[in-house]
C-alpha cells in the first residue's frame, strides 16, 4: 500500500473569494468518516493522508487494478449550497487538490439546498476508440477522434509532415489571427451536437490543470508529464486559434467529450505535480518551423487505443529513456516541431482602453499603468519610479514608459498604445506569479501603493495590521528583522522590528513608518521572491546520459564554469542563424560580453530581457541550438555536428543566388543515388523552380517539412546525408 494526500480549497462562485471556516468532511465511499476539519482564512484545509494502491500500479499500462483510491468530500458553509463531491481520486506520493466552488442558497421556496458532483475516472483508465469522422457524428467534413484523433481540415500538413491538398479558403481565417492565450475558455459539457449540455467558462490555466489531471496519471515521470501538458495546451490553443467550433455556429471553444476533444471533469480534482508544471508552461505551445499556428497535437492512450499521434503511455517509456519533453514530442510529431512561449495573454488584465495614453492623458487607465510600472521596478530596476501615480500622464510616466519599451525592444515613443499596453500587462502578470510568495498581498490586501499615513508607537488599526503582516513576511527571509505579533497595535516590539528593518536597508532608524520606510517595505516585500533560492531537486529530474542537460541554476554576470562555457558555445552556434546575437569568447566566464549575447537572444525569442539565464532561457537556448546545429531530437545530446559548413544564416529559396546555393545544388546531385525522386538540376548557383523541386523531393524523402526552402534543418540534413556518402 501507499500513501497519498488530499487538501480542499473552498471558494465562492468562480474563485473570486476564499471561504473561511467552511466545514469539510472527508469519508470513504461507504460513508465511514475519515477526517472533519474547517478551512482557514485562505479557504484551505491542511493536507490529510489517505492509504492508496502503490505507485507502481499507475506506471504499468497493463496493471490489473485501479491505481488510486477514492473518497467523498462534503463541504458546508453558512449561506451556501452543501456540496457533495463523490469519487475524488488519491494517488500514492501525490497531493490531490480539490477546488470546491460554493453557490449561494436561493431564497425561493423549495429551492435546492445541496448538490452532488460525481467525478468520473481518468480518461487514461477507459480510453475511447480512435475513429474517422462519419456522418453519424453529425459534423460532416471534419475529422475527429479520441483527443483529436482524426484529421482536421484546417491544417495544411498532416501529423507526419505530408502536405495535404486543402483549399486556401479553409485555412486562411486562422492565418489572419495571432496565437494568444485566452483568459477563459468556454467548455461544452457533452458532444458538440448535444444542445441540452451546459457550457461553462474556465480560466485557461485551470482548464489545462483539470484536463491534464483527467487525462494522465500525476505519478508519471516529470518529462512525460511536461510533454503531455505541452500537447494538451497546444490542442486547446489550436481549437481557439482556428475557431473550430465557433465558425460552425457553436457558442463554445471546445468540448469535454474525448471522442472529439479532451477530458474535462467539472468539479474534478487537480494534482499538485501537474499544477506546478502548468503554472510554468500554460503559455507554451508547439508549432512547426515557419508556421505560427499551434500544431494539431492529436493523441491517445497508446495501449488499448492506437492513433496517428502521441501515445500517452509511450511518453512514460521515452521519459524513462532520458528524452526531454521536446524530444518526446518530436518522436511522435514532425521533427521540425518547436516550442514557443507567447506573450499574448488576453483578458488577464483589463483590455486596452481604445485610445493611446500619452503625455497629458488622465484617468484610471493611466493610474493602472503607473502602478504596474512601479511594480515592475522590483524585477527591472532601471525603470524609474513614478513617485506620484495619480492618474496623470506626466513626464515622469513618459520616461518610465520609454525605459520599459527600451527594455523590451519596442519603439521608444513614450506612448502606451495597444502593443505597449499588452506588454506591460503581460509582464506585470508574469512577474507577480514567479514564486509561491507571488500572492502580492492577496492574503492581506497591501494594494498597489503604500498607505498615505505615518505610523509610530501608539498607532492602531488596519494600517498597523498591514505593517505587521509585511514585517513578519520579511522577517522570514532577513534574520535581522524580528517578527511581531499581528494585533493591529503599534507597540514597542513593532517599533523595534521597524528599527531593525530600517537599519538593515540603510534608512534612518527612528522606528517611525513614514513615506520612505513604507516605500522600502513595499519594495522588499514584493521583491522577496528574488531572494528565495529554488531547491536543487525542484528544477528538473537527474540528467540521464545522452539527454538534454538539465537547468543547473541561474547563470548571470559573475558566474563561471562548464555550464557557462556550454551556453557560450550554444549561443555562438545559434548566431549562425541569428546574426543579431553577438559572437562571444567561449571561456566559461559570464561577463558583460556574454550578458549582451544573452540579452540579444532573449530579445530575438520574445523572452523576458534581463540578461540572465534562468530555466526558461536555458531551455530556449538548448532548443534553438538543436535546430541551428541540425539536431534530430533522437536523444543524443549535444547533436553530432554536421560534417560540413554551418547554415549561412539566410534562408535559401526560389530567387536566391550565390555559392551557398551552388553548394546545396551539388550536394543534392550527390544524393540522387540515394533518393531517385530528386530531379536532375544544374549546379549554377541560381535557385530556380527546378532547384525548388529538388529541395521538396529531398525534404519528402527525409521526412522534413516539404516547403522547398533550405533553412537550418534542411541544410543540416543535406550536409549530413551527403557526408555519409563520402
Amino acid at each position: 500500500m501507499g500513501t497519498g494526500y488530499i487538501t480542499v480549497n473552498v471558494f465562492t462562485g468562480e474563485g473570486a473569494k476564499p471561504i473561511e471556516s467552511a466545514r469539510v468532511v472527508i469519508m470513504r465511499p461507504d460513508g465511514q468518516l475519515l477526517y472533519e476539519t474547517y478551512t482557514n482564512a485562505n479557504g484551505l484545509t491542511e493536507p490529510f493522508a489517505l492509504t492508496c494502491p502503490d505507485k507502481r500500479y499507475s506506471l504499468d499500462p497493463n496493471s490489473p487494478r485501479v491505481p488510486y483510491s477514492v473518497c467523498d468530500v462534503v463541504v458546508t458553509a453558512e449561506g451556501f449550497l452543501k456540496e457533495r463531491i463523490h469519487g475524488v481520486q488519491v494517488f500514492d506520493t501525490q497531493t490531490t487538490i480539490l477546488p470546491v466552488y460554493m453557490h449561494p442558497l436561493s431564497a425561493e421556496p423549495g429551492a435546492e439546498t445541496e448538490e452532488d458532483i460525481f467525478i468520473p475516472p481518468p480518461a487514461i483508465l477507459n480510453p475511447q476508440p480512435w475513429h474517422q469522422e462519419g456522418p453519424e457524428n453529425g459534423m460532416p467534413g471534419a475529422g475527429f477522434g479520441r483527443a483529436g484523433g482524426a484529421i482536421p481540415v484546417f491544417l495544411p500538413y498532416d501529423w507526419d509532415g505530408a502536405a495535404r491538398n486543402v483549399q486556401q479558403t479553409e485555412i486562411s481565417p486562422a492565418y489572419a489571427r495571432e496565437v494568444f492565450i485566452p483568459d477563459y475558455i468556454t467548455v461544452h459539457l457533452g458532444v458538440p451536437t448535444n444542445t441540452s449540455a451546459r457550457n461553462i467558462r474556465v480560466r485557461f490555466p485551470d482548464y489545462i490543470k483539470n484536463v491534464a489531471s483527467s487525462e494522465i496519471y500525476a505519478t508519471w515521470p516529470h518529462n512525460s508529464l511536461v510533454a503531455n501538458i505541452h500537447a494538451i495546451v497546444t490542442f486547446a490553443l489550436n481549437r481557439v486559434y482556428t475557431e473550430w467550433y465557433r465558425i460552425q455556429g457553436y457558442n463554445f471553444d471546445i468540448t469535454n467529450s474525448t471522442s472529439f476533444d479532451m477530458a474535462y471533469r467539472e468539479g474534478g480534482p487537480i494534482f499538485e505535480s501537474i499544477s506546478r508544471i502548468v503554472d510554468d508552461v500554460f503559455n507554451v505551445y508547439a508549432h512547426r518551423i515557419g508556421f505560427r499556428d499551434p500544431f494539431f497535437t492529436q493523441f491517445c492512450d497508446g495501449n488499448r487505443v492506437q492513433c496517428p499521434g502521441l501515445s500517452q503511455w509511450g511518453t512514460v517509456t521515452l521519459a524513462n529513456r532520458g528524452m526531454s519533453p521536446l524530444e518526446i514530442l518530436r518522436y511522435y510529431y514532425p521533427r521540425d516541431l518547436i516550442l514557443s512561449r507567447t506573450n499574448n495573454i488576453r483578458g488577464i488584465t483589463s483590455s486596452f482602453p481604445g485610445t493611446a495614453l500619452r503625455l497629458g492623458s488622465r484617468g484610471e487607465d493611466v493610474r493602472r499603468m503607473q502602478n504596474y510600472l512601479n511594480r515592475l521596478r522590483v524585477n527591472f530596476p532601471l525603470i524609474p519610479r513614478i513617485n506620484n501615480p495619480n492618474g496623470i500622464f506626466d513626464e515622469e510616466t513618459q520616461q518610465a514608459v520609454r525605459v520599459f519599451q527600451r527594455t523590451f525592444n519596442m519603439a521608444q515613443d513614450g506612448v502606451i498604445g495597444p502593443n505597449t499596453w499588452n506588454r506591460i500587462s503581460y509582464i506585470y502578470v508574469s512577474v507577480t506569479r514567479l514564486a509561491e510568495l507571488d500572492s502580492e498581498g492577496h492574503r492581506v490586501d497591501i494594494g498597489e501603493n503604500p498607505p498615505d499615513v505615518t505610523l509610530s508607537q501608539g498607532s492602531r488599526g488596519p494600517n498597523v495590521n498591514l505593517l505587521q503582516f509585511m514585517l513578519n513576511m520579511i522577517s522570514a527571509y532577513f534574520d535581522s528583522v524580528p517578527p511581531v505579533i499581528k494585533d493591529s497595535v503599534f507597540d514597542s516590539v513593532t517599533r523595534d522590528s521597524v528599527r531593525e528593518f530600517q537599519r538593515t536597508f540603510g534608512l534612518t532608524t527612528d522606528g517611525v513608518v513614514g513615506p520612505t520606510t513604507w516605500a522600502k517595505l513595499y519594495d522588499v516585500y514584493r521583491g522577496i521572491q528574488g531572494n528565495v533560492p529554488v531547491p536543487p531537486d525542484q528544477t528538473v529530474p537527474p540528467h540521464p546520459p545522452g539527454a538534454s542537460p538539465p537547468f543547473p541554476g541561474v547563470l548571470r554576470v559573475g558566474s563561471t564554469g562548464e555550464n557557462v562555457r556550454l551556453m557560450q558555445q550554444y549561443l555562438n552556434t545559434i548566431r549562425n542563424t541569428y546574426p543579431s546575437i553577438p559572437r562571444i569568447a567561449v571561456d566559461g566566464v559570464f561577463g558583460e560580453e556574454t550578458r549582451r549575447a544573452v540579452t540579444a537572444f532573449q530579445q530575438t525569442f520574445s523572452l523576458l530581457v534581463d540578461g540572465v539565464i534562468g530555466p526558461i532561457t536555458w531551455a530556449k537556448i538548448i532548443e534553438q541550438y538543436l535546430i541551428a546545429s541540425g539536431g534530430t531530437g533522437t536523444g543524443t545530446f549535444p547533436p553530432t555536428p554536421s560534417p560540413g559548413p554551418p547554415f549561412p544564416g539566410t534562408l535559401l529559396r526560389n530567387g536566391s543566388r550565390g555559392d551557398d546555393v551552388r553548394l546545396m545544388q551539388s550536394k543534392l546531385m550527390q544524393l540522387r543515388g540515394r533518393h531517385p525522386s530528386i530531379p536532375f538540376i544544374a549546379v549554377d548557383g541560381i535557385f530556380g523552380p527546378r532547384t525548388q523541386e529538388a529541395v521538396i523531393a529531398f525534404q519528402r524523402a527525409a521526412g522534413l517539412n516539404a516547403d522547398g526552402i533550405i533553412g537550418p534543418i534542411t541544410w543540416g540534413e543535406i550536409i549530413r546525408q551527403a557526408g555519409e556518402l563520402g
